[in-house]
């Protein structure tokens, strides 16, 4: 059935990926996106794609919100401040985007009731480093005056806000937690590790690890990534839930830094950088992240199809291009 959708930050990473899925599928797609860390570049196969329109603007524009919300039929609001360098070094403007962007979206969606996806993040856990974590599973944080904690709290609320939009107001909204997903089109300038490494190590330079690099994530290919989303965006089952979108392959950065130099045959060698020297003074990370993905399997029967390898080899090609 053909759909008109809004994808807020939809020149982004995960965003410009998803905008392909719908248009192949053959839909009508808007993008909202200020390009702040977007790229219109990743758009480009679609500008003279008469289902494709591209508004540059903010969903901090809350008339221009309004005006574009009420001609689509579904709502995916993937627009956030991201990486952790840009949440320490600018964390006001981060904290404004990320809730006062999502009660925009919230507010103007409840004219005509348009159902809202809502893209969180694994943040939200914080510092919890339990083995597998479920969606229902306690957020540890740091103090509030250390400001790596702030993005999750942001997404934090930013979920309350979409399920009490759902609980109070019959709002249809859909709230997913991403864990670390790559692939092509990510950029390693906001601190996302594989494009990083993948980098430095195709220019044989030393690869950075921050902190001591015993410290283990997951990643899931975007493909992937955007196979689930679409599994639990038109699911009547996962409307009012939260739902972790994630491959539960583990591997700590020591170990992936030496997976990407032998992938790629580079000459790089492994290089240690303090937390304090790249972040700043009284930054905290979590030891491991881990997700427990039974939910989304219970639901739609989703789950990661690509393994770390892959990975890899479609960021080198992405590179490469």
């Amino acid at each position: 059935m053909y759909m008109r959708f809004l994808v807020t930050g939809g020149a982004g990473f995960i965003g410009s990926h998803l905008a392909d899925r719908l248009i192949a599928d053959n839909n009508s797609v808007v993008i909202l996106d200020d390009i702040s860390t977007g790229r219109l570049e990743n758009l480009n196969r679609h500008k003279n794609n008469s289902n494709f329109e591209y508004i540059k603007g903010s969903v901090l524009d809350q008339r221009l919100l309004e005006s574009t919300v009420k001609d689509v039929d579904y709502i995916f609001h993937l627009a956030a401040a991201v990486g952790v360098f840009n949440i320490v070094n600018q964390p006001l403007s981060s904290l404004v985007t990320n809730i006062r962007g999502t009660e925009n979206v919230l507010e103007a969606s409840l004219v005509n009731n348009t159902p809202v996806f809502l893209s969180s993040s694994s943040e939200v856990y914080g510092k919890n480093s339990s083995d597998a974590l479920s969606e229902s599973d306690d957020r540890i944080l740091g103090s509030p005056t250390t400001l790596r904690w702030s993005y999750s709290e942001a997404k934090a609320i930013d979920e309350t806000l979409a399920f009490a939009y759902w609980t109070e107001k019959k709002l249809p909204t859909r709230i997913v937690r991403f864990f670390n997903t790559v692939g092509p089109r990510q950029v390693g300038a906001y601190g996302m590790v594989i494009p990083r490494f993948v980098s430095m190590a195709l220019k044989n330079e030393p690869i950075t690890i921050y902190g001591n690099g015993k410290q283990t994530r997951c990643f899931g290919h975007v493909y992937d990534v955007i196979d689930a989303v679409i599994s639990v965006a038109f699911s009547d089952k996962t409307i009012g839930k939260v739902i972790n979108i994630g491959n539960n392959f583990e591997i700590s950065m020591n170990d992936l830094a030496k997976k990407i130099i032998e992938e790629t045959g580079s000459k790089s060698e492994i290089k240690y950088i303090p937390y304090s020297e790249a972040y700043g003074d009284g930054f905290e990370d979590m030891e491991r992240r881990v997700p427990n993905i039974d939910l989304i399997k219970s639901l739609t029967g989703w789950q990661p199809k690509r393994d770390l390898t892959q990975i890899i080899k479609d960021v080198v090609e992405d590179l490469h291009s």
